[in-house]
Parts: C-alpha cells; structure tokens; sequence
C-alpha cells in the first residue's frame, strides 16, 4: 500500500488506515484480528482507536493482538483522549485528565508510546494552552511520538496549529481527524484549508458516508448494518434522506461504469482529495474490510471525479462565493 506523510512530518503511513470504533463492542476479538490480519497483511499501517471506543475495550483488544498476531513495530498506533461519558460534561481537555487518560492508553495497548496522539475533540470548558501543554508533555516524555486533533473547527484547529508553531519547544499538529465524505463534506469550507496551509494532514472518519456510500441502504435497511443496530442506528439516520439518495444514484452509476464497487468510487474519491493522508475504515468483518483495500489499484477518472464533485456540492454562500457590500 502506498504510504504518505502525514501533514509535514517526517511520519509517514498508510493511505488507508483502520478505525477501531466498534471493536470490544460489536466485534470480537476473533473478528478484530482477522481485520488487523488483513490490513497488515496489505501493507496497512495507521491503526486508529479512542480511549472511550467500548470503554476501554477497543483499546485492550488492539493491545492483545499487538501482542499475540502482528508485530508493534509494524503498525502506526494512533489513540484519542478527552472525551468523557460525563452527563454534565462531554469533554475533558483538561492537562491533567489528557495525561492520566494517555497513560491509562498506554497500560491497555501494552506499549510505552502511541505514535500518534489526538485531542478527541476541543473543550471550550479549558484554555486551549493548556490542552495544548499536554501534547507537549506527552511528546517531550517520550509517551506520544506525534501530536493532532480531532473534530476541531477551522477557528479552532488554526489557533491551534498556530499556537504550536509559535513558541520554541511546542510541539507541532501532525493532523486532524474529521468526518469528511461525498455526504459530508463540511471540512472544505474552513478545516482543509487551514489544514493545508498549515502543514496538518487531514485523516477522513467515516468516508463512506456512515456506511450509506455503499449503496446497501437504497432498498431499506439491512438486518446486519448499522442502520439496523440499537446503538448505531441514529448515526446512520441522518444520511438516508433524498439528497443523500441523489449522490448514492450518482456513485451507484460511475461504479457501473467503471465495473467497480460503489464503496470502491466513494473511497477512492476522498482518498485523492487534495491535503487528505489516510481515510480510516471501519468494516464490519475482513470480507468487507479486503474489499476496501483492493481500492489501492483504482483512480478514479477526472471526469467521474468532476461529476461527483458537482452532484455533491455543498451550498457555500458568503464570504465564500466572493460576494461583497462594498
């Protein structure tokens, strides 16, 4: 598999990577190593997980394949803290609850380091200097190799990523995690831009669209997907309405044409996008997970790229379209 840098570091790692999402959860262990087996196995490198996937479970899971099936050295592990199952409190970005939660990381993955470390998210609730100051520690003690964020708006991420920057020691973003896809393509208003301006490498969640990119939802809902499962149902929902349908329609025709998969055009088309590093995948089994990586072998033609641009457009109006008072 081809391998790319993420943002401008000298990191560089597979331009697929594996998500741990549901793994200690809906997937077993059995299922999990057939999946890191089969990733490993096509030279797939990025394996993401959180601190909060299953409690922990995701986690522990991944540290006892990394153990028994695949070798540390082999893989690029990325792990995400400050997201907190608090009723008052979502986030927790807090210097001391980031660095009790990276260690607590490291003692479920059986490792000294994670490679890439994230902020799940950005918590209004804490200076950002502050969050801020526990990648610098965990990367300075030797805990996190590399340091990013995750759902960060473009305000967010840019003060972020400048403040890094700044001052002598700090350590620099290496990336961002955000849900990016022919569904969801929010991220190219202020996120990618800041992104790619400031040398931090875009890691696309769900590109397939929730799983919907792969047309399996166009003649109702599967008993065994996600849309069909008590916990993950709302995740889905919010992608089966007519305009989702259109762009599914268009991605169901250029994969027709091109005697593809609907899931390979989706995927190929937000792997190529411009400041993207690794879309992270999360399959339900290896079949479906080897499915994804056999993508490696497909470009997508300029003109299918062009025609799913324009049916997936999002609407931007000012200050984007230029338009001005004066």
């Amino acid at each position: 598999m081809e391998q790319r840098h993420l943002g401008r570091t000298g990191l560089r790692v597979s331009r697929l990577g594996l998500g741990t999402l549901t793994w200690g959860r809906d997937t077993g262990e059995r299922d999990a190593a057939d999946q890191l087996k089969t990733f490993w196995e096509a030279g797939g490198s990025l394996v993401d997980t959180a601190d909060v996937y299953a409690d922990g479970g995701a986690e522990y899971l991944l540290g006892r394949l990394l153990e028994n099936l695949v070798p540390r050295s082999d893989l690029v592990i990325a792990t995400k803290a400050g997201s907190v199952p608090h009723p008052d409190r979502r986030f927790d970005c807090s210097r001391g609850h980031l660095l009790s939660a990276l260690d607590a990381s490291l003692r479920r993955l059986g490792t000294d380091h994670v490679d890439l470390w994230q902020v799940h998210a950005f918590d209004a609730g804490t200076p950002l200097d502050e969050t801020l100051q526990a990648l610098d520690i965990a990367v300075s003690t030797g805990r996190a190799r590399y340091a990013g964020v995750s759902n960060f708006s473009g305000w967010q991420l840019a003060k972020a990523a400048t403040w890094q920057l700044a001052g002598i020691g700090r350590t620099p973003l290496a990336s961002i995690q955000m849900e990016y896809s022919l569904l969801q393509r929010g991220v190219e208003r202020e996120v990618l831009p800041a992104a790619r301006d400031l040398g931090v490498g875009l890691l696309p969640s769900s590109p397939l669209g929730r799983g919907v990119l792969t047309a399996k939802y166009r003649d109702g809902i599967p008993q065994d997907s996600r849309g069909a499962s008590e916990h993950l149902a709302p995740f889905v929902a919010p992608y089966l309405d007519d305009a989702a349908g259109h762009i599914v329609d268009a991605v169901v025709t250029a994969a027709d044409g091109l005697a593809v998969s609907p899931l390979q055009v989706a995927l190929a088309w937000v792997r190529d996008r411009p400041g993207v590093t690794a879309p992270v995948l999360g399959a339900r089994d290896a079949r479906q997970l080897g499915e994804a990586l056999s993508v490696e072998a497909l470009t997508l033609p300029e003109e299918i790229n062009q025609a799913l641009d324009d049916v997936s457009a999002p609407v931007h109006r000012y200050p984007d379209d230029g338009w001005s008072t004066l």
